[in-house]
């Protein structure tokens, strides 16, 4: 299975906040979107991704002050991102060894969707069902 397939059953949605946005209206966006990540963006272009780990560390390191700070001031700069045809195997490959649960996915240097963790587990259930009944449906009629 590729990341293609996975963003056309979820969509290729993006939620961004550009790098001058406060930090505070990135964690309102967060939360109203209920998710665990956005990608912080200078028109078309990455600039970072902004995670709910990432405030929890920015929060324990400086405190509540710092909800008034331009996101760049916290959103890691490092993005990695994927391609639509990797495969979900090396998605999660990539997500263990990196330690993170999201990744853009980029296409032709143009942000086309973005993959969390909680997308490749439902996709793995959802084939493992699918596997499963086949399995049974075989037995069935052998």
């Amino acid at each position: 299975m590729t990341v293609r397939s996975i963003l056309n059953t979820k969509g290729h949605q993006i939620v961004s906040v550009e790098p001058d946005a406060k930090l505070a209206d990135a964690i309102k966006l967060l939360a109203e979107k209920k998710i665990g990540a956005v990608l912080v963006m200078d028109q078309s272009r990455v600039e970072g991704i902004l995670s709910e780990r990432d405030i929890v560390r920015v929060l324990g390191e400086r405190g509540a002050g710092v909800l008034e700070a331009p996101v760049s001031e916290v959103m890691t700069r490092k993005v990695v991102t994927c391609k639509e045809t990797d495969t979900v195997a090396e998605l999660m490959e990539v997500m263990t060894t990196g330690k993170f649960r999201h990744l853009p996915v980029i296409e032709n240097g143009k942000v086309v969707g973005l993959i969390s963790i909680g997308d490749i587990v439902k996709w793995r259930v959802r084939e493992y069902e699918t596997e499963q009944e086949a399995l049974r449906d075989y037995i069935k009629t052998a």
